[in-house]
């Protein structure tokens, strides 16, 4: 490669790297499109069975219209997260030529269609929780149109911007910054104090694991290249690379298997950002398929009428001597919001939970409840699962250990008949992602590899740093907290670099610490903006 700089990145490499500009062979291409080609048919194919097994009737086409341009802008966001976040997992790989890179992405890009596949979901709706509760509730109207697609542009131009300048940004911080926009503007536009738009105990949780995890990562590299040469003496472990010959065998082995796991934790984490905001697109869209749980088989419908019961039973004594005069929903939409118990929050929320078993009872399946039904048993249900989520958070609430597991297993059942990702969604945002991947790598690999170090990387270093980034990220999603594969494998490659003594390239990091620092600002106010321009449009 040339000792030029691509158009916006720090400063040149100043040392020969690895072949970047090595092409495809025809025949990868062809496969590849091939099985993009089958995947899309195969969910094209999936969202018809999935709305004729309600059997309503498609009177317009609006609503699919909207459906397409949707999920277009959500899978779009879910490309560009591949350029960034994958990138640094095969950075290592080819910067100490385990893998010639046009290797290297595809099989990255491959485990992180694993990932995405195997995924739990927590993650998805964990993001989702920081929404707005009004705009979740209202989703299919305009102004949760206008919610969808704000936060999602906002992200993808925040991640191209800082992909073209070759900064490894993070697509965690920038959705949230881009959530945290619209729930401001949307308190704002309608007449309360901003603040009051952000669920902002979650926020903090969230904050928390993403402002952490790049020290971590720092500190856990630094610490195990130390103990690593203190157990292993081999010289071969901690020098460069000779020309383009591959390490030894067994150190090329250690480093395809932290690549390979880096790239399947990041589908697994960073890939259920993107489902679940389709999944609330879906359900703005076509709620009669994706609103409830239809495929809840009638096992879990018998443990959700038995723990439903047993939580009214919780609720209802706390409600003790308050009666609720018209509709309980307001009064828990309020609490939701707000944080705030008050002396209607458990009657209400007793009524809520009591029309949610009877509507159950009645049609005795999710997929028997019909079509003017759907919508607002979701929202009720959704209602009732955030507000019992706040319930065993709050001190106020005074919640014994055994009051709080009985509520605990009713928001399980409520969470179970709500909150699930199709197979075909997970395989749609797998596909994104992949093909992020393997298309717009380079430019984040070269300041990964090149531009945060002095010294060449190191198969040691390189390890460590994966090897970290996989473990973190294998923790944030047990868990169900998003982390940052960029901050992480960043940070664990700085730390190898300056627990070896070989010192950091201050530009770069400075650079770098800057886009971290900017990304959440930047994106609440593109998010601000672009919320309150669509609401004027739609």
């Amino acid at each position: 490669m040339t000792d030029l700089a691509l158009p916006g990145s720090i400063e040149p490499a100043r040392r020969k790297g690895p072949d970047l500009d090595r092409g495809f062979h025809p025949l990868y291409g062809i496969f590849f499109m091939g099985f993009v080609a089958a995947a899309l048919l195969y969910v094209a194919y999936s969202i018809y069975v999935d709305v004729a097994a309600t059997g309503q009737q498609t009177t317009t086409l609006l609503p699919y219209i909207l459906l397409f341009v949707a999920l277009l802008i959500a899978l779009g966001f879910e490309f560009v997260n591949g350029f960034h976040d994958t990138a640094n997992a095969v950075a290592t790989v080819i910067y100490t030529h385990a893998l010639p890179a046009n290797i290297a992405v595809v099989w990255s890009g491959m485990f992180n269609l694993l990932g995405v596949l195997l995924s739990s979901g927590a993650v998805a709706f964990g993001i989702v929780s920081l929404l707005p509760v009004e705009l979740i509730l209202q989703v299919g109207s305009s102004a949760g149109f206008a919610m969808v697609f704000a936060l999602l542009i906002a992200a993808i131009i925040w991640n191209v911007g800082t992909w073209y300048c070759g900064l490894p940004a993070s697509s965690s911080h920038t959705l949230i910054g881009s959530i945290i926009g619209v729930g401001i503007t949307n308190a704002l536009l309608r007449g309360r104090d901003g603040t009051s738009g952000v669920d902002w105990s979650q926020a903090a949780n969230i904050g928390k694991a993403l402002l952490l995890s790049p020290m971590f990562g720092f500190a856990l590299a630094a610490i195990l290249l130390l103990a690593l040469k203190v157990v292993v003496r081999n010289v071969a472990l901690y020098a460069e690379p000779k020309g383009d010959q591959p390490p030894p065998w067994w150190i090329r082995g250690i480093l395809i298997l932290t690549c390979t796991l880096v790239s399947f934790f990041h589908g697994s984490n960073d890939g259920q950002k993107g489902m679940g905001l389709i999944m609330l697109i879906l359900i703005g869209t076509v709620p009669t398929a994706y609103a409830l749980n239809r495929a809840l088989p009638a096992s879990q419908i018998e443990r959700f009428v038995a723990t439903s019961r047993a939580a009214s039973a919780v609720v209802e004594r706390k409600a003790a001597g308050y009666n609720v005069l018209g509709d309980p929903r307001p009064a828990v939409t309020s609490y939701v919001a707000q944080h705030q118990i008050n002396e209607g929050t458990y009657p209400s929320l007793a009524v809520l939970m009591r029309d949610i078993s009877d509507q159950v009872t009645k049609y005795g399946s999710l997929a028997k409840f019909p079509a003017d039904a759907v919508g607002n048993t979701r929202n009720d249900m959704y209602l009732a699962s955030e507000a019992i989520r706040n319930l065993m958070k709050d001190k106020e609430s005074e919640l014994n250990d055994e009051e709080i597991a009985t509520l605990n297993a009713y928001k399980g059942s409520l969470d179970s008949a709500t909150k699930f990702i199709p197979l075909w969604v997970k395989i749609a945002v797998a596909i994104a992602l992949g093909m992020g991947t393997m298309i717009g790598w380079k430019r984040i690999v070269v300041t990964v590899g090149e531009k945060i170090g002095k010294a060449h990387l190191t198969y040691a270093q390189g390890a460590c740093a994966e090897i970290t980034a996989a473990a973190t990220i294998a923790a944030a999603d047990v868990y169900g907290l998003p982390v940052s594969t960029t901050h992480v494998l960043s940070s664990g490659i700085a730390g190898t670099m300056a627990a070896n003594g070989s010192g950091l390239q201050w530009a770069t990091v400075r650079n770098i610490a800057l886009a971290w620092v900017l990304t959440l600002p930047a994106a609440m106010m593109l998010s601000g903006f672009l919320y309150w321009s669509f609401s004027q449009v739609f």
